[in-house]
This record gives C-alpha cells, sequence and structure tokens, in this order.
C-alpha cells in the first residue's frame, strides 16, 4: 500500500528534555539503589528516569525467566501452544533443583499452570518442561531466547539456560531486563499470574504444592502488579517490577544487592522517586479515534476512523518543557476490508528526534462496492 503524509500533530508540553543522555538524579540519586546496577523507565516509551551502571554485563540469575515467560506467550499468540494443552513433564524437567513446583515426571500439567507457576513462584521444573514442549530441548529453547534478545535490541544479553541457574557464560544487564520485561508486559494474561499472592496447585496425582509470590512488592508496594525476582550467589539478589498509578506504569531493575530487603528497598525508592517527579503524557491517545478520517477507495462509505494500536506518550520531569510531535502517517487504501487492519503509523518525534511509532489501525471495517454500487458511482463522477 502506498503512503502520504496526512498531517503533523503538535504539542508542547510541560514536561523534562527527552532528547538528552540517562539523567543521573540529583538530590540522592547515588542512594536510590544500594545495588550493583540499576534501571527505572516509563513502561510505554522506554524513557528512563535513573540509570547505574545500566549496560554493565552481569549474572541476572531467575530474571532470565522473563524471556522464557515471553517465549511462552509468543507460543501461544503463534498458535504453537494453547493454555489448555497437556504437557509431559520428563525426568529432566522434574529433576530440576533451586526453585520449583515438584513436578512429577510422566504426569500432564496444563500449559497455563505451568506458566503461572513460574510467574509466581519461579518454577524451573515449570520453565524446563515448557521449553522442552515449546522448542523441543532446553538448549533449541536458549537458542529462541538470545534470538529473541537480539530482535529486542538487548545488546548485552546471553542465556545458557532457562532457568537462570550458574551456567556459564550468560549475563544481562539492567536496561536488557527492562526491555524484556516491558515486552511481557503487553500480553494481558500475564497479569492473571503476576498479581497471585499465595495459591494452591493442584498436581494431577491428587498432591497439592502452595505456591507463593517471590515479589514481596505484589502485596505491599501501591499499584505494583509484575515483576520477576531472582537470586544466585553469584548474581546476588535481584528484582525487576512494574507498578501503574493512573496512567503512568513505570519498569524498575535491580540487579546485585546485597540481600532482599535491599532490593525490594531499592525498587521502591525509584519507583517512589518516579511517580513523585515524573508525569506521563499522552501525545497519541489509543483511548479514542483520530481525527483524521482515512480516505477509502471502492466502498460506498468514503472514510473510516482510524485509531493507533497503543499510546504514544512523552515521560519526563514535572514542569519542564519540551518540544513534542506526532506525525500522523496514513496508507492508500482500497475495500474491502476489516477493522482492526493496519492502515498507518503515527510517530512520535521529540525535539525533532524520533523516540517512539506505532501502527494505526481501522476502527470499522469497509465493504467492496456492489456491482450496482459501482455502477452508480461511476455514473455520478460521469456525471
Amino acid at each position: 500500500m502506498k503512503k502520504f503524509m496526512v498531517t503533523a500533530l503538535a504539542a508542547v508540553c510541560l514536561l523534562a528534555p527527552i532528547g538528552s543522555k540517562y539523567e543521573k538524579i540529583s538530590a540522592g540519586a547515588e542512594t536510590l539503589a544500594d545495588c550493583k546496577a540499576a534501571y527505572l523507565c516509563d513502561f510505554e516509551s522506554g524513557t528512563p528516569a535513573y540509570a547505574q551502571n545500566e549496560t554493565e554485563r552481569l549474572p541476572i540469575a531467575s530474571m532470565c525467566k522473563i524471556m522464557t515467560l515471553l517465549l511462552s506467550f509468543e507460543a501461544v499468540d503463534g498458535g504453537n501452544l494453547a493454555y489448555d494443552e497437556k504437557i509431559s513433564v520428563s525426568d529432566n524437567a522434574s529433576g530440576m533443583g533451586g526453585s520449583q513446583v515438584f513436578l512429577e515426571s510422566g504426569l500432564a500439567y496444563s500449559a497455563e499452570e505451568l506458566m503461572k507457576t513460574v510467574a509466581v513462584c519461579s518454577a524451573n521444573d515449570s520453565c524446563v518442561a515448557l521449553a522442552e514442549r515449546i522448542a523441543g530441548s532446553e538448549g533449541l529453547f536458549v537458542e529462541k531466547m538470545n534470538e529473541r534478545a537480539r530482535e529486542l535490541g538487548a545488546e548485552n544479553t546471553l542465556f545458557a539456560n532457562c532457568t537462570g541457574l550458574p551456567k556459564e557464560p550468560q549475563y544481562s544487564c539492567a536496561k536488557d531486563v527492562s526491555l524484556m520485561l516491558r515486552e511481557l508486559l503487553k500480553h494481558q494474561k500475564y497479569y492473571e499470574f503476576s498479581k497471585i499472592w499465595l495459591e494452591d496447585f493442584q498436581h494431577p496425582d491428587g498432591r497439592t504444592t502452595t505456591i507463593t509470590n517471590t515479589n514481596k512488592l505484589i502485596r505491599f508496594y501501591d499499584g505494583c502488579d509484575g515483576g520477576k525476582t531472582g537470586f544466585t550467589n553469584q548474581a546476588g539478589f535481584c528484582l525487576a517490577a512494574t507498578a501503574k498509578r493512573g496512567d503512568m506504569r513505570l519498569v524498575s531493575v535491580v540487579i546485585g544487592a546485597e540481600n532482599s530487603d535491599k532490593r525490594f528497598a531499592s525498587v521502591k525508592n525509584m519507583l517512589n522517586y518516579a511517580f513523585a517527579n515524573y508525569e506521563s503524557r499522552k501525545i497519541v491517545p489509543a483511548d479514542k479515534p483520530l481525527e483524521q478520517k482515512l480516505p477509502v477507495r471502492g466502498c460506498k462509505q468514503k472514510e473510516i476512523s482510524v485509531c493507533p494500536e497503543r499510546s504514544l506518550t512523552v515521560f519526563a520531569k514535572k514542569g519542564e518543557e519540551v518540544d513534542a510531535k506526532a506525525e500522523i502517517v496514513l496508507s492508500e487504501v482500497k475495500a474491502p476490508f476489516g477493522p482492526g487492519t493496519v492502515v498507518g503509523e503515527a510517530v512520535l518525534y521529540c525535539g525533532g528526534v524520533e523516540k517512539d511509532r506505532c501502527k494505526l489501525v481501522a476502527a470499522e471495517g469497509a465493504e467492496k462496492f456492489s456491482w450496482g454500487e459501482a455502477y452508480r458511482e461511476i455514473a455520478q463522477n460521469w456525471n
């Protein structure tokens, strides 16, 4: 489809400069995160509010299960896996050490139940069972993990297994973990698992294992509804968490804290700082159609409404100015097509630099002319 520029929406917002390098927060910034590396950003745009050794390659322990979960959700999206599909557990999967839900070899569990135990209690046995089902073996699944990391732009990440158990070489960084978590958070089904605090997991043989969320902030921090903990002696105490208040969702990552209390305190400090000092402005909101209509050829309906696939937002400090502009690019389209068809894109610029873009989709369908309607259209245009 050919594309043409329809208009450019200019907006000047009272926000902080977006185009600058990661801001090292003043007024006690160095004490916000007591750990080896940390990163705090906006979920929608990925704009950072705080960064500390954010690209340093470090072991991340069970936070690598963020990618394991992401690939599991994407397998469902792609039709390669169903939530209600029964997965038979191998000896290899059931024999995994570390945190586990004590799967029994030879028994079959639903993919949804396995994914839930990964999200809630960081079950290594469930990770391997899912990996073997999706890719055929854990080794092949790890190849998919590394490929997906590259696609996301995670330049300082290398996976060696799907659990995060110690194995060399493997590493990631705080910024890359935020990229992976932001992608996982796009799957609404994930929140059904991540918000569980305590639940009984029923095994097919009648046993019950109580699973408890390893992320204490789910219960004790206002707005927190997801995340992943991690710990090994090599990695230290790690945590990636998300919290939403109002229209603003944040992602906070800590790697290598000395103890569990410090990882939770560091994430809370960063989230508190951002909620108090930053805001998110919708330049192109997803909850209403654009003012511009899309012309349609070959259809009695001459134009249709268009909606962004997601909001384009500007995230920065309260009370400071930045020049934000969204350009709307619509395609030349011809009926027939249904609602949800991609018909263009919106591109967000801040200070003249592209910061984000999203697809534009048809809010309604367009049916092709019947022969009679086409004849009348030609006759009208002829006259």
